[in-house]
């Protein structure tokens, strides 16, 4: 549990930058997060790594910096319709108490360290690169890829034409493949960890990190439609669109999250 714990206090540390704006804890805050664990990894005294174990920690890392740079990226561009967005989130914040913040703060990093915890609980337990965590991990590069490439394309599009929609290159095939990708990545870390996952602890933790990460994904999905639907739902071409190209899973006939309303993130 050692390094469980450090992976909270990780968390709680880098995500603490939420304080200064609410946004923050659910976007930078995730991206520090879950890059610090992955850097700790890499260095942990006594820490026994594998050529798995190690790739899960740079993947981390990876996965951190890529975040924060998207992110950054999109905070220093001028796109005015995610600046108002953004306004609108930060005033809400401020209504937001002390005590709300922490309990925000601390959810969060817990989940943060769920999230990253099969492969806690593997280098924990000394475990081999078994070919199960092999699995997991190219399941989480392929994820990372997916959701690196959808934001590209987004950008350019968003570039090319700010007022449409886009529904080119992987938007093509499911409406939010930034999120599936999220998805794929985490699935990675939750499967390559299965093997030696042991006691009601250490799968409720890694229970809780995979199904927290899938209930925010379909809920930034559902939420995402009712601002698309609200900006394109009277055009044609984005009716169509809406209607023929899965939400979230490619070719799983899945269009439409906004009835279910459960899932408030």
């Amino acid at each position: 549990m050692r390094l469980f714990l450090t992976a909270t206090v990780l968390a709680l540390i880098f995500s603490s930058i939420g304080f200064k704006k609410y946004v923050w804890f659910l976007s930078y805050g995730y991206g520090f997060a879950v890059a610090a664990i992955g850097a700790y990894l890499l260095i942990a005294p006594g820490a026994v790594l594998t050529a798995g174990t190690a790739c899960a920690g740079v993947l981390f890392l990876i996965y951190g910096c890529r975040l924060n740079g998207f992110l950054a990226f999109r905070d220093l561009s001028r796109n005015s319709s995610y600046a108002d967005r953004i306004k609108k989130e930060i005033n809400i914040g401020k209504d937001i108490s002390f005590g709300a913040k922490c309990a925000i703060w601390i959810s969060s990093a817990l989940l943060y360290a769920c999230q990253t915890s099969p492969v806690l609980f593997r280098v924990a337990a000394r475990g081999k690169t078994d070919p199960v965590l092999t699995v997991g991990l190219v399941i989480s590069l392929l994820g990372l890829v997916i959701e690196t490439a959808a934001d590209l394309q987004k950008n350019a599009a968003k570039r090319d034409n700010p007022a449409r929609f886009v529904d080119r290159g992987l938007y093509r095939i499911v409406r939010c493949p930034n999120y599936f990708g999220e998805v794929l990545f985490w699935t990675g870390v939750f499967v390559g960890g299965i093997p030696v996952l042991h006691g009601p602890a250490q799968w409720i933790a890694a229970l809780v990190g995979y199904l927290g990460i899938l209930y925010v994904m379909f809920g930034g999905a559902r939420r995402l439609e009712i601002r698309q639907k609200k900006n394109y739902g009277s055009d044609p071409a984005y009716q169509k669109y809406a209607a023929t190209t899965p939400i979230m899973i490619p070719f799983v006939p899945l269009y439409s999250l906004e009835r279910y309303k459960w899932l408030v993130t």
